[in-house]
């Protein structure tokens, strides 16, 4: 189980989608491509706690899952 994703699961759909908005703005810029790994490397940086320190740790870690559901839906087509 990813506990990550088990977070953003449990947010609220209004939550989801501003995560989801948030994780694209990243990924234009740091993945503009949309590639799925460099999204997965990019989650899991944020996950394992490589953040800025004007984001907290639980945002984080939202944030990363957002992250992995779009390299998901990259890799599914």
């Amino acid at each position: 189980m990813d506990f990550d994703e088990a977070m953003f699961d449990a947010c609220t759909p209004e939550k989801r989608h501003d995560l989801l908005m948030e994780a694209r703005l990243l990924a234009g810029v740091f993945a503009p491509g949309g590639d799925g790994p460099a999204l997965t490397r990019m989650a899991g940086q944020l996950s394992a706690g490589e953040r800025d320190s004007e984001i907290s740790r639980a945002q984080a870690r939202l944030l990363a899952a957002a992250l992995k559901r779009l390299a998901r839906d990259a890799a599914d087509g």
